[in-house]
């Protein structure tokens, strides 16, 4: 897998995974034709974030599988805290394997209304299901942006693009 590296002024250098990355090149291991989970009831971003509807309103965000499987072994997992705001397209949360970190995105405007403790302590359960282990929730400024978002078909596009 391809990384690379970004200077920060908290660090002298970091590498991380190209998924997740403003400004970076995304460079993945996969091949047109081979069998990837992406389930068809999800919507998604081109940043490789999963998000679901919730009956209240809500929608729940994780990562795709095939961005756990770029990541590798999960080790680390830091949420956004409840009541937090953010427009689309921010950071909200960071995931770290072994390998790489990357950052997690809201994929619309809006409020955390949850966050799933459970992945912070088993980070692991991101790898076993990514579309199990969701990461936070949050309530969206506008219900009718979540048709924004990409279907499975059109994420399958970028994946295979890659």
């Amino acid at each position: 897998m391809q990384a690379s590296t970004i200077s920060t002024p908290l660090s002298q250098e970091l590498q991380r995974d190209t998924i997740g990355v403003a400004a970076a090149t995304v460079t993945l291991n996969h091949y047109p034709g081979e069998n990837m989970n992406i389930p068809a009831d999800l919507k998604y971003t081109s940043s490789h974030e999963w998000v679901r509807a919730e009956t209240d309103g809500t929608i729940s965000i994780g990562i795709t599988e095939h961005a756990q499987e770029l990541l590798g072994d999960l080790v680390f997992i830091e949420l956004p805290g409840l009541e937090s705001e953010f427009v689309a397209g921010q950071e909200a949360a960071v995931v770290e394997s072994v390998k790489a970190a990357a950052d997690v995105y809201a994929p619309l405007a809006g409020t955390v209304v949850g966050v799933n403790q459970a992945v912070v302590d088993a980070p692991e359960t991101v790898n076993q299901d990514a579309y199990a282990a969701w990461l936070f929730r949050m309530r969206p400024n506008t219900a009718d942006d979540l048709a924004t978002l990409l279907d499975a078909a059109a994420y399958q596009m970028i994946v295979d693009a890659a």
